[in-house]
């Protein structure tokens, strides 16, 4: 019997990990897409394959490779040269940052390109490279979207904010557009994890400290959390077009627009 293959992009750190993991655990054979954590990568595809031989493989790619279409179809026989298939998408990958609009208009067009390409368009032009394997083994797909992607933008983040949200209508759009072969959903975190290393200056202590108070359910939540919903969605034959926000109710305390 062939299991099924879950390709999760971003899939090396953080909440991508905890998605490979868990898709892994309930029996997918997953390839880890990774841009520059090579490190990462092959220490989890290294774990994978202790637990469940030859379960696991990576790949590297920038995303700017959907710029370029023989660059894409490369990728695409890579991911197709792991098992032969694939069933589940998972558009984990994505740039994170604060754009304050005072700063360098140079610098602004930099970081619209950016944070365009990982959530926006990169998730797009992947769906449709993977369309007809998807539509093939009637598969599916889940975006990692974002909370302040729905009529709530986080201040600070305005072109992060525009971009999520173009994902989001990109998973109800699809969602019409593809079915009844393929599904797609969304995962929209709230607080459940911080950037590396206090690498964004905008998030100190006392910032973390007053998105914790803004739960309702009182702590921050986990990748772990983020993964289960996903798992939950490729494993749910009846849904599409849904996007579940796994925020402990922070959502609910936000001022919307």
């Amino acid at each position: 019997m062939t299991n099924k293959v879950a390709l999760i992009t971003g899939g090396a750190k953080r909440i991508g990990a905890s998605i490979s993991q868990l898709l892994h655990a309930n029996g997918f054979d997953v390839i880890i897409h990774h841009s520059t954590s090579i490190q990462h990568a092959h220490a989890l595809v290294n774990e994978c394959n202790a637990i469940r031989p030859n379960s696991a493989k990576c790949v590297q790619a920038d995303l700017g490779i959907v710029n370029d279409s023989l660059a894409l179809q490369r990728f695409y026989q890579q991911v197709m040269d792991c098992f032969g298939r694939l069933d589940v998408l998972v558009h984990n990958a994505s740039s994170f940052y604060a754009t304050p609009l005072d700063g360098d208009i140079e610098q602004l067009h930099q970081q619209w390109d950016d944070l365009f390409l990982t959530n926006a368009k990169a998730p797009l032009f992947l769906s449709r490279l993977f369309l007809d394997e998807l539509t093939h083994n009637q598969g599916n797909m889940v975006s990692i979207l974002d909370i302040h992607a729905n009529d709530k933008p986080f201040v600070g983040y305005p072109i992060y904010n525009m971009a999520k949200a173009a994902h989001r209508m990109m998973v109800q759009s699809l969602a019409l557009e593809l079915a009844p072969k393929v599904r797609i959903n969304g995962v929209s975190p709230g607080v459940n994890i911080f950037p590396d290393d206090n690498s964004n200056a905008q998030l100190n202590d006392d910032t973390k400290a007053l998105l914790t108070d803004s739960i309702p359910l009182a702590c921050i939540g986990t990748p772990e959390d983020i993964a289960q919903a996903v798992l939950f969605f490729t494993n749910t034959p009846y849904i599409t077009g849904q996007v579940l926000a796994v925020d402990g109710g922070r959502s609910l305390t936000l001022k919307g627009g």
